[in-house]
């Protein structure tokens, strides 16, 4: 009879685990000859290879031990939109921030309508394709609760509780100060999380193949820094500012994720340089203040923020008010999940086994 429970425990947790919640179907696939998104895009992962990699020389960075899987793109506003009319019916954390649109950013926002205990929430703007741009004025502490939701697999029960943002991936329980989401580091078991500093930078500039095989200067897959004419053929192009040309969308700012579609990074990520600045768990000590790490450049500043040496000192972990800081998730392998649940598993049936062959 035990060994049927634990049998039956087994079946039930594989069949829940295998259920995915609807911002990873969210439809809409990328036309590679225009750059653009039909539907909104869906999370998705790559996965990066060659773990136990050495660390990069020039910066000591990029050395990851194991395999894991990287968001394919960053967030976008159609996915925090969904996330938002999931658990910010009253939105206790301040999840949301009116601060998009704004001044530089008035054709991309997400709305928000409705009373407290009754909020919902919508893309806005005039840009047809900004519900597929990477949502920007999110915090650190937005960007973990992201994390736990979908770690808690996408509750919709509209409210911010221990169920669904503020335990998981990492332990919260209200934090919303820059003091207390800086003391925060991911929990044990963790399945989707911001990405480690280590774990970005391979994603963005590690050549693969082997592990030593070295890195590149740019995430675009190039030692030269790349273009900023959005082009879906270009092989090292990016969305940042040029001194010479200008903005790469004078109208939009930010571009659709993976618009430049012949520029992916070394493992098949995109714009992890350029459009917007991505959230790490990395820490920058200056000056005696801590802040969190930001990685990758944005779309208006300069080439060289995309470089590998480029790590900014600015990330206060609960500003939410900046035009151009995003991030994306990142994860353990699915497969290497079900390995250690059937590994337990195993276990467990093997110690009942052995007592009640020693009973009988």
């Amino acid at each position: 009879m035990k060994l049927q429970v634990v049998v039956l425990a087994v079946v039930v947790v594989l069949a829940v685990g295998s259920v995915q919640a609807d911002v990873f179907n969210m439809g809409g696939t990328l036309n590679p000859s225009t750059g653009t998104w039909t539907g909104a895009a869906s999370l998705e992962f790559v996965t990066v290879g060659n773990p136990g990699n050495a660390a990069d020389t020039a910066t000591g960075y990029g050395a990851v031990g194991y395999g894991y899987q990287m968001g394919k793109y960053d967030v976008t506003v159609g996915q925090y939109c969904q996330f938002l009319n999931a658990v910010a019916a009253t939105d206790t954390y301040g999840l949301y921030t009116s601060s998009i649109p704004n001044r530089y950013m008035p054709t991309i926002g997400i709305a928000q309508s409705g009373s407290s205990g009754n909020y919902s929430y919508s893309v806005t703007g005039g840009y047809s394709q900004g519900v597929n741009c990477p949502v920007v004025g999110v915090s650190w502490g937005d960007a973990a609760r992201f994390c736990n939701w979908l770690q808690n697999g996408q509750p919709t029960s509209g409210v911010e509780n221990a169920s669904t943002t503020e335990n998981g991936a990492y332990t919260l329980n209200g934090a919303i100060t820059d003091s207390a989401l800086m003391a925060v580091t991911r929990n044990a078991g963790a399945t989707y999380f911001i990405p480690s500093e280590n774990e970005w930078y391979k994603a963005a500039y590690y050549k693969g193949g082997n592990t030593n095989a070295g890195y590149w200067a740019y995430p675009s897959q190039s030692n030269d820094a790349p273009s900023n004419v959005l082009s879906v053929t270009g092989t090292n192009n990016a969305n940042y500012y040029s001194y010479f040309s200008g903005y790469t969308d004078r109208t939009n700012y930010l571009t659709p994720v993976g618009a430049f579609a012949a520029s992916p990074g070394p493992f098949g990520a995109y714009d992890m340089g350029g459009d917007v600045y991505q959230w790490n768990e990395g820490t920058v000590l200056l000056s005696g203040v801590l802040y969190r790490c930001l990685r990758g450049g944005d779309w208006g500043n300069y080439a060289s923020n995309l470089a590998s040496s480029y790590r900014t000192d600015d990330g206060f972990p609960d500003d939410e008010y900046i035009h151009d800081i995003g991030f994306r998730v990142a994860s353990v392998p699915e497969s290497g999940s079900l390995i250690l649940l059937l590994a337990g598993a195993a276990c467990l049936l093997a110690h009942a086994w052995r007592r009640r062959k020693g009973t009988a």
